[in-house]
């Protein structure tokens, strides 16, 4: 059979994250570039092979000090990894529009297999012609896990950053001729 290749529009995509904050609140942030692409032999995208990355550079948490923070070697240390990287192991439907992701993200220098939630918004044609197809993938990862170890308590000992990390993407991929 033959494959069929999906690459990320950029334009119709976003990437988010929420992380507790004081264990009280959620902070969200965002990452503005990225880039990923699937691989299918079937229209239904069962068994797809999917890359994914993000520039850690464009991390936005709408507050610039922290921005910078989550950028130095107490977090992600973008200047020497600046990706976050994932490579999909397994597709599998789960009914007729939910499906089970699994892979392989990698963050700094850690790679953990994770497994995510996705649901398939369906496809559709745009003005130009081009065929796309929607989905949202959540799920949630430890960040101690991946490295992201930097805590600190304040003075009533409340943890500042949580652990957990709750991942948001919403993409759109454009089928190629």
């Amino acid at each position: 059979m033959a494959t069929t290749k999906w690459v990320l529009d950029p334009t119709h995509s976003e990437v988010q994250f929420k992380v507790k904050h004081l264990v009280i609140s959620t902070v969200t942030g965002a990452f503005r570039k990225f880039e990923g692409e699937v691989v299918t032999e079937s229209d239904d995208f069962q068994d797809s092979e999917i890359d994914f990355s993000l520039d850690v550079e464009s991390i936005d948490t709408n507050q610039e000090a922290r921005d910078q923070h989550l950028k130095s070697a107490e977090f992600f240390d973008a200047a020497t990894y600046p990706k976050i990287s994932f490579k999909s192991t397994s597709l599998k439907k789960v009914d007729s529009d939910t499906y089970k992701l699994e892979g392989n993200l990698t963050v700094r220098d850690v790679t953990k297999p994770v497994t995510l939630d996705v649901e398939f918004g369906g496809s559709a044609d745009d003005f130009y012609g081009n065929t796309k197809a929607g989905f949202e993938v959540t799920g949630k990862i430890s960040r101690k896990e991946f490295g992201l170890t930097w805590s600190a308590v304040t003075e009533a000992g409340s943890v500042v950053v949580g652990d957990e990390i709750k991942l948001i993407m919403n993409v759109q991929f454009i089928k190629q001729a």
